[in-house]
């Protein structure tokens, strides 16, 4: 069993860094960092700090669905893609939480 971090970053969908979609940016920004992996997740519906309700079946919200950019790796590359962003100055709300991780069947 191996001990590590577990990065949750959480935003809009549409929301970019520069011209690149935020989600992309931060999987390719983990990836230079070293780390071997992370998935995004879209929600059905959700609301942030604004309180305003966004469903995914209603054309207004289109591009303002939750995006959700979940990352397993250690404490120091977790610690090098958090530097990151401060670097590039992206403004994004993230949970961190000590996990323990391994594979199963020997891999």
């Amino acid at each position: 069993m191996r001990q590590g971090v577990q990065l949750q970053f959480y935003f809009p969908e549409g929301a970019r860094h520069g011209h690149v979609l935020l989600h992309e940016w931060l999987l390719a920004q983990a990836r230079h960092c070293g780390i071997q992996g992370g998935s995004v997740f879209r929600a059905l519906a959700g609301y942030g700090r604004h309180g305003r309700m966004h469903y995914g079946h209603f054309f207004e919200s289109a591009g303002e669905l939750p995006v959700e950019v979940r990352i397993v790796t250690t404490s120091e590359l977790a610690q090098r893609l958090l530097d990151a962003l401060d670097r590039e100055q992206v403004g994004v709300f993230y949970v961190r939480s000590s996990v323990e991780y391994d594979w199963t069947g020997g891999a």
